[in-house]
C-alpha cells in the first residue's frame, strides 16, 4: 500500500509526537567523555528550551549505558572473585598472609591493566571491556590455582635462605672487618644453624633463615671429613676462607678457595659438537655426550666444555668435520658419527627432561680422551641412575 514516507526524525515519545535528534561522537573519540559533555552542555540549555514548552529526553538511545553497565559489571565480579579466593585459600591453605597476597593480586592486575590502556593511549570501549573480563576471569583463576601450587610445592620440598657473612650492621660497613669478626656477629644473630641435625627445612611458613654451617680445620687430613659432611647436608663442596680475609667482591685470590670433588667418572662418547666462544670460537669445542641404554640407544646425559687443551681440540675439530651427520644454525652445531669415546667427571647428576637419558650432569669436565675402549664398553644408563640414586638429596 502506497504512503506517505516519514519524516526524518519524526519520532513518538510517551505516546506524544517528538524529534530525535542524534549526535555521534568522532572516530577514536571516549564515548564516556563525550557522553557527559554533550549532557552537561543540554543541562545548560535545557532552562531555555523548556520554557518554550520543549521537553528534553537526553537518555533515549545513550551508548555510554552499556558501558558503565559493563564497568559496574566488572567491578561487582572483581569484589566476588576476590571474595572467593579469600575464602577458598583461608578454607583450605589455612594462610592469611598466602589469602591476602593472592586477593591483592586481582586489583593489582587490574590497575596496571587499565595504566597501560592509559599510556598507550587506549580508552575503555567495548574491545578493551571484553578483553578485562575475560583476563579478570584468567587472574581469579591463576590466583588460587597458582597460589595453591606454590604452597603445596613449598611443602613438599620448603626452601630457605642461608646466611653466610654480615657486610653491614648497625650503619657500619664490614666489608673489611675481618672474616672471623664478622663471623661472630653472625653467630650472634638467632638463627638456626642449616645443618643435617637442626635440618635446612624451615619447620613452619615464617622461619626462611638459616646460618651456614662453619667448621674450623687445622690440619689438611680434617678437609675429608669437613668435605663428606657438606655432601651429607646436599652441598656440592666446600669454600675455605682464612679468617682474617675482608670481604672481596669477585676473586679473592688465596683468601678463598673453592674444594669439590667429583663424584664419579663416567666413559660416554660424543654425539654432537657445538663451536666453541671467545679464542675457541674456530674450534669445535663443546661435546654433548651420550651413554648406553638397555636396548643399545645412545641417550645424552650431559654437555662439557672444557678439559681438552686447543692442539687436542683442534685435532678432534678436523676429524668431526670429516665424520659430520647433519649440521645446524649456520653449522654451529653439528651431530657426528659416535666413535670418540671420553672420560667425564661430574660433581652430581640430576633429573633432567632435556636429556633423552633423563638424567644431566652437573658440572662435567672432560677428564681425557679414551681412544682404546670402543663404543660398545662405555659406561650404560642403569649406573647412572645408580650414582643418582646414591647421592645425598640437595
Amino acid at each position: 500500500v502506497d504512503s506517505a514516507t516519514p519524516k526524518t526524525g519524526d519520532a513518538l515519545i510517551m505516546g506524544k509526537s517528538g524529534v530525535l535528534v542524534g549526535l555521534a561522537s568522532q572516530y577514536g573519540a571516549n564515548t564516556l567523555e563525550t557522553t557527559l559533555k554533550v549532557e552537561a552542555a543540554l543541562a545548560e540549555l535545557r532552562p531555555s528550551i523548556e520554557a518554550q514548552g520543549i521537553r528534553i529526553f537526553p537518555a533515549l538511545h545513550r551508548p555510554a549505558n552499556f558501558i558503565e553497565s559493563a564497568l559496574k559489571g566488572i567491578r561487582n565480579d572483581l569484589l566476588i572473585g576476590a571474595g572467593l579466593i579469600a575464602f577458598v585459600l583461608l578454607a583450605f591453605l589455612r594462610d592469611l598472609r598466602v589469602a591476602f597476597i593472592a586477593f591483592a593480586s586481582i586489583p593489582l592486575s587490574l590497575l596496571a591493566a587499565l595504566i597501560v590502556l592509559d599510556r598507550t593511549g587506549e580508552t575503555i570501549n567495548t574491545m578493551t571491556l571484553g578483553g578485562l573480563a575475560v583476563a579478570l576471569g584468567v587472574v581469579i583463576d591463576d590466583a588460587i590455582v597458582g597460589v595453591e601450587n606454590i604452597v603445596r610445592r613449598l611443602r613438599d620440598a620448603p626452601a630457605g635462605f642461608v646466611v653466610y657473612d654480615v657486610l653491614a650492621a648497625g650503619g657500619e660497613t664490614l666489608l673489611d672487618t675481618p672474616l672471623a669478626d664478622r663471623r661472630a656477629r653472625l653467630d650472634a644473630l638467632a638463627l638456626a644453624p642449616a645443618d643435617a641435625q637442626a635440618g635446612v627445612h624451615p619447620p613452619g611458613p615464617d622461619v626462611r633463615l638459616f646460618r651456614s654451617v662453619v667448621a674450623e680445620v687445622a690440619e689438611p687430613e680434617a678437609l675429608d671429613a669437613a668435605f663428606d659432611a657438606a655432601r651429607a647436608r646436599g652441598n656440592e663442596g666446600l669454600m675455605i676462607k682464612r679468617p682474617a680475609s675482608p670481604y672481596l667482591p669477585g676473586r679473592r685470590g688465596r683468601d678463598w678457595l673453592k674444594l669439590k670433588k667429583a663424584l664419579a667418572t663416567l666413559d660416554v662418547v660424543v654425539v654432537s659438537v657445538e663451536v666453541g666462544s671467545g679464542g675457541r670460537r674456530h674450534l669445535l669445542s663443546d661435546f654433548t655426550f651420550a651413554v648406553r641404554g638397555d636396548d643399545g640407544a645412545l641417550l645424552t646425559v650431559g654437555k662439557a666444555y672444557s678439559g681438552l687443551t686447543d692442539a687436542e681440540l683442534a685435532e678432534l675439530t678436523v676429524w668431526f668435520e670429516a665424520h659430520t651427520l647433519q649440521t645446524f644454525a649456520h653449522g654451529k652445531v653439528r651431530t657426528v658419527e659416535p666413535q670418540i669415546v671420553v672420560e667425564v667427571a661430574f660433581d652430581r647428576v640430576q633429573p633432567s627432561p632435556r636429556h633423552k637419558s633423563g638424567f644431566a650432569l652437573r658440572f662435567p669436565r672432560i677428564v681425557r680422551l679414551r681412544p682404546d675402549k670402543p663404543v660398545a664398553e662405555i659406561d650404560t644408563l642403569a649406573t647412572v641412575a645408580a650414582l643418582a640414586g646414591m647421592q645425598t638429596p640437595p
